[in-house]
């Protein structure tokens, strides 16, 4: 039960930091009309009429949202490298709870970045720009935090599986 439980659990962790890197370095966030032409934007730039330009200035919600995407991205990994790491090692069971924390805090952290963007992009953007959307970058990074958060769970369900099991004894029958 432990090796399914943990790798379903290492499988969807590896699924999520796909999804985190696709998310974080992608240009497409939000997409809005700006004079007159289509524009979207990332956590590191902004394209208009398919040129893209770095964000010139440094707000708290940018630095904010980038910083927890990134320390998301770390943590998943993290969690993967202790979840593959207890398959190869005899003390599974701490490495796959270990494993299983890092990766529920990577989906906290993921939510934590996509929570300031929401709120800083519906409140600000949504009153500046009339025409605005979130984009597919945006829907991916919801997507991977939900897969952080059930990677987490099926790795701490396997530590919960392997430490109620009571320890095969070593006497034999005679």
């Amino acid at each position: 039960m432990l090796y399914t439980l943990a790798g379903g659990g290492t499988l969807c962790g590896v699924a999520t930091l796909v999804l985190l890197i696709v998310s974080t370095a992608t240009d497409f966030w939000m997409q809005y009309r700006y004079s007159g032409s289509s524009a979207n934007q990332g956590l590191w730039r902004f394209c208009i009429n398919h040129k893209c330009h770095a964000h010139t200035t440094t707000v708290a919600f940018w630095d904010a949202t980038r910083a927890f995407m990134l320390l998301a991205v770390l943590s998943c990994f993290a969690g993967i490298v202790l979840g593959l790491s207890a398959f190869t090692n005899g003390t599974k069971n701490k490495r796959v709870r270990t494993g299983g924390i890092a990766l529920v805090l990577s989906g906290f952290l993921a939510l934590l970045a996509l929570a300031i963007y929401t709120g800083v992009t519906v409140t600000f953007f949504g009153k500046r720009f009339l025409d605005w959307r979130f984009s597919w970058s945006y829907i991916i990074g919801w997507v991977a935090v939900i897969l952080a958060f059930a990677a987490g769970v099926f790795q701490l369900c396997a530590y919960r599986q392997t430490s109620a099991e009571p320890a095969p004894s070593n006497n034999p029958d005679s």
